[in-house]
């Protein structure tokens, strides 16, 4: 991307890639024409920063209780790792506005002039083109390096963002990191991208494990466990939900804790498919447990030991 140094110059280089269609194969320049023709954004205009009132963010925050609660650990985490290279650390909602950040409070001031604050919108349809409502309207993770931003008054910085989702897969936060310093270029954007993503994920595991605290949680087999891809699943070995990596990887749809799938049918696994199946599979599961000792199991299942061992005669 060519590097400007005004508003006047940075117009140019948006409108000359659009006029040359390279939306179709350009990311950046597809959100910037999102940014130009479906939002009525001009690269050179600046645009007030649209914020919501103190009371206005504090019934947001209050609706968002546990994604915070969660996010709160993770965020602090983060900043230690990017706070030194004068970034700050960036939790917004559905709508690109910030609820949650940290920050340097030597840096903090050039950051809230920037609008880079908690209640500001930073949608694509607020923003243009930058880390958190492309995150958002693209549903991936994105590093947005300065000129790359649509609106020049948001050229100074780089931002790296990751979607965050729910329990159910939706998404419902995007997690940036953003710095105003021109070192920060795309090599070192690179790095910490990764740093956002794992964070992100993190967050998105504890939701996870939050919904599903009953339920036996399983990593999905084949895929990198950075990935975050975990399936949860109840006493009778029905999957009744998964994360949004699990979902993608097994083609998950719906409400899973309305319309379950058998674990086994899911993981390609051996199971009972029979009633006289799945009653051997008890009976074993209950020796096993009482370590062999067959009057055990028996009080176990609540039958005598006879039966026990007529029922065991029975299936071998």
């Amino acid at each position: 991307m060519i590097c400007t140094n005004d508003a006047h110059g940075h117009q140019a280089v948006v409108e000359a890639a659009l006029s040359a269609g390279d939306a179709a194969r350009s990311a950046i320049v597809a959100s910037w024409s999102r940014s130009w023709r479906v939002h009525g954004l001009e690269p050179g205009r600046r645009h007030a920063a649209d914020r919501l009132s103190e009371y206005e963010l504090s019934q947001l925050c209050e609706g968002l209780g546990l994604l915070l609660a969660t996010a709160r650990p993770v965020l602090d985490r983060l900043f230690l790792a990017v706070g030194g290279l004068g970034a700050c650390v960036v939790l917004a909602d559905a709508h690109g506005i910030p609820v949650e950040r940290r920050g340097n409070a030597a840096e903090d001031p050039e950051f809230e002039a920037m609008g880079l604050w908690t209640g500001t919108r930073w949608s694509e349809a607020a923003a243009g083109t930058n880390g958190i409502g492309t995150c958002l309207a693209e549903g991936r993770p994105v590093t947005i390096c300065r000129d790359q931003h649509f609106l020049s008054a948001n050229t100074g910085l780089t931002c790296i963002s990751a979607p965050v989702h729910d329990a159910q897969g939706a998404l419902v936060a995007v997690l940036d990191v953003s710095s105003g310093r021109r070192e920060t270029g795309e090599g070192l954007a690179g790095l910490i991208s990764h740093s956002v993503t794992e964070a992100a994920r993190r967050i998105e595991t504890d939701l996870f494990r939050s919904a599903y605290s009953t339920a036996r949680l399983m990593l999905a087999p084949g895929l990198d466990r950075g990935l975050g891809a975990l399936l949860a699943v109840d006493a009778d070995e029905l999957v009744i939900g998964a994360t949004r990596a699990a979902r993608q990887h097994f083609g998950l749809k719906g409400d899973l804790a309305r319309r379950p799938v058998p674990a086994a049918d899911l993981l390609g696994l051996a199971a009972p498919a029979t009633l006289e199946e799945g009653e051997r599979a008890v009976m074993a599961r209950a020796i096993a447990r009482a370590g062999g000792n067959l009057s055990a199991a028996a009080r176990a299942l609540g039958i005598s030991r006879a039966t026990l061992h007529r029922k065991l005669g029975r299936a071998e």
